[in-house]
């Protein structure tokens, strides 16, 4: 993961060196990255709520999701702008190839975009996380930097650049997005642990009051038959 942030964050200083910014008519590409599976908190909960706000503020944005939890429930509420989706994600631990994979999926179904908002999971602590995005701009709107005659780009290495900022943001956003998962899951059997270790305290403690009451019940009614005689 630490790699991947690297990675990702000397990419995003390229683009906010270079002044980048994208167009208020351009078009916008949404990429929530989520997972397959479950018993994981409310992570999934807090793409898909951060991805539903920036379809409220770009009604037109396209909207790729990869893994089926988001998908399931961003399906309810902005199925119209669902362009894509991938699953078996989150089964192993995140790879380049993976993402490179997704990416060339997305540049193969010509889904065209001026600006791409990878959302995604930061990961903080152990215990925290929170949702983020990470900007990924098409070759025309880079190439519109207010700096970017500081760079000597060729055509052909702005269109690689494209496709490995795009591959790169994935990356970073699955690497991300799997240890906050990691964690939540082991937070939450944590808690789900406890809340079974004080649940059988409960019910044992419950049965030994009943059995010592049925034990105290025949001793009385055993000195009282012997008294009887």
């Amino acid at each position: 993961m630490e790699i991947a942030r690297t990675f990702g964050s000397t990419q995003t200083a390229l683009f906010t060196n270079a002044d980048t910014k994208p167009t208020e008519e351009g078009t916008t590409l949404i990429i929530t990255v989520s997972s397959d599976r479950g018993l994981c908190g409310g992570i999934h909960s807090s793409v898909s709520k951060a991805s539903r706000k920036h379809v409220q503020e770009k009604p037109n944005s396209q909207v790729v999701v990869l893994g089926d939890k988001a998908k399931a429930q961003l399906s309810r509420t902005i199925r119209n702008n669902i362009r894509l989706s991938f699953n078996q994600i989150g089964k192993a631990t995140p790879t380049y190839t993976e993402a490179c994979a997704i990416a060339d999926t997305i540049l193969n179904e010509k889904i065209e975009f001026d600006q791409a908002i990878i959302v995604y999971n930061y990961f903080k602590s152990v215990i925290s996380y929170e949702a983020d995005t990470i900007p990924v701009f098409s070759e025309s709107t880079f190439s519109k930097s207010g700096n970017f005659d500081a760079y000597e780009v060729e055509d052909d290495v702005l269109e690689n650049l494209h496709e490995f900022a795009l591959a790169n943001s994935i990356y970073w956003g699955l690497a991300e997005g799997h240890a906050s998962e990691m964690a939540s899951k082991r937070s939450a059997m944590e808690n789900a642990t406890k809340n079974a270790g004080e649940m059988i305290d409960k019910l044992t403690l419950t049965y030994n009051r009943g059995r010592q009451a049925v034990i105290t019940s025949e001793l009385i009614d055993i000195i009282t038959g012997a008294s009887a005689i």
